[in-house]
């Protein structure tokens, strides 16, 4: 088959259809961007722990005036357990670094945190606990700490941030599978407008394809033209998809970014990434609607 024949019938069949091509074209364009965001959102999350977790420190709080723990039943920590638990704490390999907090250094950044709250006109400096910060190599390994230092004379609690923050991960999980699950059954219904419309552009054009096969083409030379129609649409509708994204990602950095500077944000590279996960998915979806299409209707 001549190409600048195969390419005319592509041409004949997009401008008979062109309200069914639009029409394909938009979905596909929404469908992929649906999905496209919530591959977006999977970047986020990922970017967001990566930040999170490496700042993830490990409280040691020392018993005081209101611990009711048991390991803090012979009252406040002494001197001689605080440094006990900073030497052990310094000792373990897990540990990059310690830093310890008084009840001063608590209540200022109490004060701070709670200024413009009435709670912290109603907290004293003697009701907060004294707290080593343990900053640690690889987060996961809180267990360490916990086993070493939980129950200890002298410890009220050890709390680790990440449980904290796991919550809240959590919740952007859910969010994200619901976005990919959006995108996902927006793209099966872009695969039956596919299906669809070549379907009856077979009908319209079966007096054609019914002569083509009298002079002696071939199957695969009659369904080339109704395949590339469907993967022609599926790429225009990539093309909008994409500049939707990379429109978002301006957005992100230019609106986002400055307000949230307490956190890291998807980059450019997790948008061309997605972009191309997407050019495969549209292709793989069209070519499969179509052949399976093509193979029920054009009986050829």
């Amino acid at each position: 088959m001549r190409a600048r024949f195969l390419l005319n019938e592509v041409r004949i069949g997009l401008r008979r259809n062109l309200t069914m091509t639009f029409a394909v074209v938009v979905t596909t364009a929404i469908s992929l961007s649906l999905l496209g965001v919530g591959l977006l959102a999977n970047a986020q999350v990922s970017a967001m722990k990566d930040y999170w977790y490496d700042k993830i420190e490990v409280s040691v709080f020392l018993c005081g005036n209101l611990s009711d723990s048991p390991s803090c039943a012979a009252g406040v920590v002494t001197a001689a357990q605080r440094l006990s638990i900073q030497q052990g704490l310094t000792e373990l390999s897990v540990v990059e670094s310690v830093f310890y907090e008084s009840q001063s250094q608590a209540y200022s950044r109490f004060k701070e945190r709670f200024k413009d709250s009435a709670i912290a006109q109603n907290v004293t400096a003697d009701q907060l606990p004294e707290s080593f910060r343990v900053k640690l190599k690889d987060p996961t390994e809180f267990a360490v700490i916990v086993s070493a230092f939980s129950g200890r004379p002298g410890v009220d609690v050890v709390q680790d941030q990440r449980s904290i923050l796991e919550k809240f991960f959590k919740l952007l999980g859910v969010l994200r599978n619901g976005a990919l699950a959006v995108g996902l059954a927006s793209v099966l219904t872009a695969a039956l407008l596919i299906s669809n419309t070549l379907r009856i552009a077979a009908f319209n054009r079966r007096r054609e394809t019914g002569v083509m096969k009298l002079v002696g083409a071939s199957s695969w030379s009659i369904q080339l033209p109704f395949l590339l129609e469907g993967v022609i649409s599926a790429i225009f509708g990539w093309a909008i998809a994409t500049g939707l994204l990379a429109g978002l990602k301006t957005v992100v950095d230019t609106n986002v970014a400055p307000l949230l500077s307490f956190t890291n944000f998807f980059g450019w590279r997790e948008v061309w990434v997605s972009s191309a996960y997407l050019l495969a998915t549209g292709l793989v979806v069209s070519i499969l609607a179509s052949v399976i299409t093509l193979r029920r209707y054009l009986k050829v």
